[in-house]
This record gives structure tokens, C-alpha cells and sequence, in this order.
């Protein structure tokens, strides 16, 4: 069992109206919400933690993770609104705006991580995603990560939006304490750069593997990604496929990691350190063929297991 914990919100996806005019579709989305979905789709038993309104877009998250076969019984209920990200394409590349002020995901504390009763069967914990930036929730999802490291495999995708980052400093020095407290790190190119500077990206995630973690995955978008371990470099080349859109793209190659590391076997702590070369290359491939499906399709759209049969 996979436990999710960050973000849920509505992505606003630039469409046109039947009249010719500019307009924006509501769809269900957030990167960790993403991830999740992305598992559940892909028949892994997985759990789904954050803040989820009441309102009508909340019970847009709620419908949608029950349909993708998510266990959403840790999300914690409230009547404060739902994150909105409006979605600007260029290019294919999705450009963000968030509107998160006192939403319900936002307000997450300390207090109101799952217990132990709903952590029972949990092997693996993902958090990433703008949910790492503002407080109270940013602090409640590193405080979560520290206290499951070393007991279950952590996952850490920060996922950088630097137009949601207010502060640097703070943000930057979490980033850093979460990457220790993890197992595996994936970043993209950009990311990377973002956290450790420009450079030459193998030096860079050598440089972060030195932080604690036991995998680094950098991906870099059409030419693929490059998974690190110490001593260790193994490429796997994109999927070929017509891009529509990137967005999920990256949340959507996460679960198709997290899910090939739990066929082979390999969610537990120290499983990265010893994991057999054909074993992770697997779980790369399963991630690459699942991105690749979702960016040959408008919005975060992950494929079903039988997608990709």
C-alpha cells in the first residue's frame, strides 16, 4: 500500500467555448492528487491524504479518486474552499496561477496526519508538490516525512513552482531537510537547477544522493530519465509520443515508479540500496510508458493498467 499525502485542487484547463471565446474547464487535479490517481488507475493499492473542501469542487476530488480506485478515507473534510490553478499552455508547457488562500488543503496541521490505525499496511509514503510551500500544510507534510523515514520507503517530488514560492529561503531549506529524510528523490532538469544551482546534471545529483537519499531520478522531459544511485547511471529514453500537453506528465511517471518498485518487491526502507539493476530499469520503463501516455492527452489523464498491456 502507497500512502499519497499533498495536494488536492482543481486545475481551470484553457479551453474554447462552443461561441469562439476563451474559457476554462474544471478538472480534478494537484500533483500528489495526480500521483495517486496515477496508482490507482494502474491497479496499486494506494491511499490518498490532504485537506478536501466540502464544496462542489471538493466533491469533484472526492468522485474522482473513488473512481480511480483510491482509498481517500485519510483525507480530512472541511467546509473551507478548494485550491484553483489556473493553467496557462505555451508551447505545451503548462504555466500556473494558484489560488490557495485558507483553502481546505492549505490549513493541514501537524495534528491532522493520518495515525497509526490508517497508516496500518502502508509501505511506501509520496509527498511532493506546491503542498511542501505554504504553512500550516508545508510544515504538517515535512513533519510526516521525517517521522515515517526509516520506517516505510519515502518519496519525495518537489515539484518546483516558483511563482507559488513566496518566500525562498524557508522553501529551499525544507526542500533540502526533506531530501534527506527520504529514499527516493525524483526532480526535473529544471528542478534540479533550482535546488543545487546550474551545472552539469550528473555532478548535481551526485551532489544530492550526498544528501541522504538512496535514488535521484532526474527527468528531462523528451530525452528521457536518468536514474542515479551511487556509483550507478542508468538512462531510459521517452516514449515517443505526440504531445498535447505536459501537464501530470511528471506525477504520472512517479507512480508508474512507485508501482514497478512495488511488483518487484522493493517498497521498504534500504530496498533502494540493493535493488537489482533489472528491477529499477523495469520501474523506469513502466513510469516512461505512462508519462508518454498522459502527454498524448488534454490535462493530468493518467492511462489504465490495461493502457498499457
Amino acid at each position: 500500500m502507497i500512502l499519497c499525502a499533498g495536494e488536492a485542487l482543481i486545475d481551470m484547463l484553457p479551453r474554447t467555448s462552443t461561441a469562439g471565446e476563451d474559457a476554462f474547464a474544471p478538472v480534478p487535479g494537484g500533483a500528489v492528487f495526480n500521483t495517486a490517481i496515477a496508482l490507482g488507475r494502474l491497479g496499486i493499492p494506494v491511499r490518498f491524504f490532504c485537506g478536501i473542501s466540502r464544496d462542489l469542487f471538493g466533491t469533484r476530488l472526492m468522485a474522482a479518486l473513488e473512481a480511480s480506485g483510491v482509498d481517500a478515507a485519510p483525507a480530512l473534510r472541511s467546509d473551507r474552499p478548494t485550491t484553483l490553478a489556473f493553467v496557462e499552455l505555451v508551447d505545451g508547457q503548462a504555466r500556473y496561477a494558484f489560488y490557495d488562500e485558507a483553502s481546505a488543503a492549505r490549513q493541514i496541521r501537524q495534528r491532522d496526519l493520518p495515525g497509526a490505525r490508517k497508516m496500518e499496511g502502508v509501505d511506501a509514503v509520496f509527498v511532493g508538490g506546491i503542498s511542501l510551500v505554504p504553512e500550516p500544510c508545508g510544515g504538517a507534510y515535512e513533519a510526516l516525512a521525517k517521522r515515517e523515514s526509516g520506517k516505510r520507503l519515502v518519496m519525495l517530488d518537489p515539484n518546483i513552482r516558483q511563482s507559488f514560492i513566496k518566500e525562498e529561503r524557508p522553501f529551499r531549506d525544507r526542500v533540502f531537510r526533506m531530501i534527506a529524510s527520504a529514499d527516493a528523490v525524483k526532480v526535473s532538469d529544471e528542478d534540479l537547477e533550482w535546488i543545487l544551482g546550474p551545472g552539469d546534471i550528473a555532478t548535481r545529483a551526485e551532489q544530492m544522493l550526498a544528501l541522504g537519499p538512496d535514488l535521484v531520478c532526474v527527468t528531462q522531459g523528451s530525452k528521457g530519465v536518468t536514474a542515479y544511485l551511487p556509483g550507478q547511471e542508468h538512462l531510459v529514453l521517452a516514449d515517443r509520443a505526440q504531445v498535447v500537453d505536459t501537464v501530470g506528465a511528471g506525477d504520472t511517471f512517479n507512480a508508474g515508479l512507485l508501482a514497478g518498485l512495488h511488483k518487484a518487491g522493493r517498497l521498504s526502507p534500504g530496498a533502494l540500496k540493493r535493488i537489482p539493476t533489472d528491477d529499477l530499469l523495469s520501474a523506469l520503463r513502466l513510469g516512461a510508458r505512462a508519462a508518454a501516455i498522459t502527454v498524448s492527452r488534454a490535462g493530468a489523464n493518467p492511462p489504465w493498467a490495461d493502457e498499457l498491456a
